[in-house]
């Protein structure tokens, strides 16, 4: 699979992974969306799924029901191919400061692979 030409900032890491710039484990791709395994995984799977073209939050993506449901979608895509549909598992996104996001280019979590417990904040 290779990066599609789309819209990028040249200073955010998770662009320069959709770009082949910076080494990752991808797990999936589609033409709007890249899955990833996090470099700090906080579970035994934990993949960051991210739209190609750079959007720095969720609430920038707001308007874009098509784009959300793609990475909803890719989402459930990842947990089947991690076989951990079946077992449960958590998508969350961090947004904005407060929101605990540390990379600003909007990304959902996929976690799983074992018993997931506490509160997300």
């Amino acid at each position: 699979m290779t990066a599609s030409p789309v819209p990028a900032n040249a200073d955010c890491v998770f662009c320069r992974i959709v770009a082949r710039e910076i080494p990752a484990t991808i797990v999936r791709e589609t033409d709007r969306t890249l899955a990833f395994r996090d470099v700090n995984p906080q579970a035994p799977v934990h993949v960051l799924v991210v739209p190609k073209a750079h959007t720095t939050t969720l609430t920038e993506l707001a308007d874009d029901a098509e784009l959300l449901g793609v990475l909803l979608q890719e989402c459930v895509a990842v947990a089947r191919s991690e076989g951990i549909v079946d077992t449960g598992y958590r998508v969350a996104v961090n947004t904005g400061e407060q929101g605990g996001q540390v990379v600003q280019h909007c990304h959902l979590h996929v976690l799983g692979g074992r018993q997931l417990v506490g509160s997300l904040g």
